[in-house]
Formats: C-alpha cells, sequence, structure tokens
C-alpha cells in the first residue's frame, strides 16, 4: 500500500468506527452513559430531570439515565453526535 492509499483510508477508517459507535448506541443500551458532541446550549437547557450530567468541557458532555433508549431519546432532544460511554471494549476487564 502506499503512502496515498494509507491517506485515503484514514479517514474512512475513522468515519467508519464512528457511524459504528453511533450504531451501538442506538441499537443496543449496554453502555452505562452516552458522550454527546457538540451540544447546544438549547440542548443543555432541555435536559429532563432524570438525566445525570456525569462531566463535561467545551465540546462534549457524558449523560446518564436510567431507561432504555437512552441514545435514541438524546437525538429527540436536540443532540448532533451520541456515542456509548463507558463500554469496556472487546476485551474483558481483569478482575
Amino acid at each position: 500500500m502506499t503512502i496515498r492509499g494509507i491517506l485515503c483510508a484514514i479517514p474512512l477508517v475513522f468515519t467508519g468506527w464512528i457511524l459504528t459507535l453511533i450504531t451501538v448506541s442506538l441499537l443496543t443500551d449496554e453502555a452505562p452513559a452516552q458522550v454527546v458532541l457538540f451540544p447546544s446550549a438549547s440542548f443543555m437547557q432541555s435536559l429532563s430531570d432524570d438525566i445525570a450530567i456525569l462531566g463535561s468541557n467545551g465540546w462534549s458532555v457524558t449523560l446518564a439515565a436510567p431507561r432504555s433508549g437512552f441514545a435514541a431519546s438524546l437525538y429527540r432532544t436536540g443532540a448532533r453526535i451520541v456515542l456509548p460511554a463507558g463500554l469496556p471494549g472487546c476485551l474483558p476487564l481483569p478482575r
């Protein structure tokens, strides 16, 4: 593979990875929390009372709520990008 091929593949791999994470957050409730990227002020004001804000910075906020379909409800509230947070990944955590 040439350098040009690698440079073309990097954005495709990154986009595929983000789309996979978005799909996981929408189709499963396995993640204990969700990360909302680029939250607007109106989105933050429209959050319901049962949602806990676990952390935030200038470009993301981590939220948790005890309900199913949480990621979909965040999209309905006005979130731009919702990713799962707190999943251990493919490998099991050591005890």
